[in-house]
């Protein structure tokens, strides 16, 4: 019988030269410096990265360190929430009119939506061999297209955000505690005074109320015609109701 080419005969079988199995990867050595061990090479450089970024980060902390605000009061309809700045990219996009309004749910999930899972579907979209960036236009695109986005309307929010306001609105304050069954406080529900001065009368938009050096006189006063941001005839009881006011936010002390 002729003998095949690549074959050697052991006795009456043929058996190729070679018999490398295709799934078992090659060893280290058949890779001259171009590999490393993952352990502890690999894992050791990874370790230093990691601890340098964490040391930064702890830095940063230690430098500037996160705000504190009150105590949220849900009849402050005059605070301002602001998200964290890796969210400020999508709060900005819901202020856009396209986004915004009756097209709301368009800004809060369909937009996002769609980003995201072109995001997930990458992978499969771009499965190309090659690696280099201009190679593979569509992944680079999309990636440029993703930061350039994300930088821009996070600058967007941050630029338009009034930072002096927001300190002042969250700014901690004292908690008095005030009678809230009394009725001269039924009668600050009623004329809105709480939605400014605060449920506690411990200011919001509005100056606080509580503690106060006004007399009595000179809050009937403000009360009726105003004073800096706050217009006149907010309120709209009667004067009796207003000498009960004046005398009820006299009384509070802090």
């Amino acid at each position: 019988m002729k003998r095949g080419k690549g074959m050697k005969f052991v006795g009456d079988s043929r058996v190729p030269i070679n018999n490398r199995k295709p799934n078992i990867p090659k060893d280290y050595s058949e890779y001259p410096g171009k590999t490393e061990a993952f352990y502890p090479d690999f894992l050791l450089k990874e370790w230093m990265v990691g601890a340098v970024f964490l040391i930064g980060f702890l830095c940063l902390v230690v430098v500037e360190p996160p705000p504190l605000e009150r105590i949220a009061d849900p009849t402050d309809t005059s605070y301002i929430p602001m998200p964290d700045w890796y969210f400020l990219f999508l709060y900005q996009l819901l202020k856009y009119s396209f986004a915004s309004g009756p097209y709301n749910i368009l800004g809060a999930f369909i937009i996002p939506g769609l980003a995201f899972t072109a995001l997930l579907l990458a992978p499969f979209l771009d499965r190309g061999p090659k690696r280099r960036p201009l190679d593979r236009p569509f992944a680079t695109g999309f990636m440029l297209l993703a930061i350039c986005a994300i930088f821009y309307l996070t600058w967007e929010a941050a630029a338009h955000h009034d930072w002096e306001a927001a300190k002042k609105q969250g700014m901690i304050r004292e908690v008095v505690e005030v009678d809230k069954e009394d009725p001269a406080y039924k009668i600050l529900e009623a004329n809105t005074c709480l939605s400014c001065h605060g449920g506690n009368l411990e200011g919001g938009s509005g100056p606080p109320l509580a503690g106060t050096k006004l007399s009595v006189d000179e809050i009937k006063d403000i009360a009726k015609n105003g004073k800096g941001s706050m217009p006149p005839g907010i309120f709209q009881g009667t004067d009796e109701e207003l000498q009960q006011i004046a005398e009820f936010i006299k009384s509070i002390e802090k």
